[in-house]
């Protein structure tokens, strides 16, 4: 145990000792006049802002595709028939951290890679605000078959278009 806090320490000592002489370098390149960062991104160069909005596209991709087995089985079987706001919500309510447009960007991406069906991107249909209460205690059930009605009154989910709480 001792030895893991001292190597510990060490660490932290080197982590520290890193960012020091990294805001010292980049002091003394300021002194004489030279400006931190990639030159030709600062500059404006298209062959270096390609090479960066490519590697942020890839990036982008990875994270969508790492999570993806989390929630693009919910936005199959919901959508189109469901709106994205119906959609983040049964999925937040079950651990996970989505903004309708966070996810509509997401599922455009899967169908651009061709990862996943062009229809989940339709339109859904109009509903009238009391179907929407239905079919949002219907989205809360069937992401959890075990909830009674009395559990799903429980969660205070806040209807849309101001209906009352559930």
């Amino acid at each position: 145990m001792f030895s893991l806090q001292v190597l510990g320490a060490v660490a932290q000592l080197e982590r520290a000792l890193i960012s020091e002489r990294t805001k010292a370098g980049i002091k003394a390149a300021k002194s004489k006049g030279k400006l931190p960062g990639n030159p030709g991104i600062r500059e404006r160069r298209p062959e270096a802002l390609a090479k960066m909005t490519a590697a942020q596209r890839a990036a982008y991709g990875e994270r969508v595709q790492a999570t993806a087995d989390q929630w693009l089985p919910t936005v199959r079987r919901m959508r189109p028939d469901h709106t994205w706001d119906d959609i983040a919500r049964v999925l937040n309510q079950r651990g996970l951290d989505w903004t309708p447009e966070r996810l509509r960007r997401a599922v455009k991406w899967m169908v651009a890679e061709r990862m996943a069906d062009a229809a989940l991107l339709r339109k859904s249909p109009p509903r009238l605000p009391e179907d929407r209460l239905m079919t949002l205690v219907a989205g809360i059930h069937s992401s959890n078959p075990n909830l009674t009605l009395r559990e799903i009154a429980a969660l205070h989910v806040a209807a849309p278009n101001g209906l009352p709480r559930l």
